[in-house]
């Protein structure tokens, strides 16, 4: 009997392999989620381009608050001195958009000058996340 059990799951295993690796490329719609500083920043940025790697079709959505905001800041660089902006420029081209927080704006006392061109301001980062999921069928990640 557990040899027939395995043999069953074997193969449902293997219909599933099968079926994920079809057609990978499609209208996947995600929002990324960053609220963690620059650690969590280049990581959902590598996740991203992995992403678009296997996906260029998908819609991406960077929604960023709290300390999540600070890699989309001017100037601002990851742990080997690799400027943000440049990353977020490329990403942008392939139709990724970067939300920003504006509740974060007001209570870390910071302006909207202090952020990278490619910054989107919206009213509230975890209420954008919200409708992104709800009202538009946004998958949600946070690395």
């Amino acid at each position: 009997m557990s040899r027939l059990f395995a043999l069953a799951a074997a193969l449902i295993l293997a219909g599933c392999a099968g079926s994920s690796l079809k057609d990978p490329v499609g209208p996947d719609k995600v929002v990324y989620h960053l609220n963690s500083g620059l650690e969590q920043a280049s990581d959902g940025l590598r996740n991203i381009r992995n992403h678009l790697e296997v996906n260029p079709k998908a819609q991406i959505v960077v929604v960023a608050h709290a300390l999540g905001v600070d890699y989309l800041m001017k100037g601002a660089k990851d742990r080997n001195g690799n400027p943000y902006d440049v990353a977020v420029e490329q990403l942008v081209l392939q139709g990724v958009r970067f939300d920003v927080c504006e509740i974060t704006l007001r209570n870390r006392k910071m302006t909207r000058e202090q952020f990278i061109p490619e910054a989107i301001f919206v009213p509230s980062g975890v209420a954008e996340i919200a409708r992104l999921q709800q009202r538009e069928g946004y998958a949600y990640l946070r690395p």
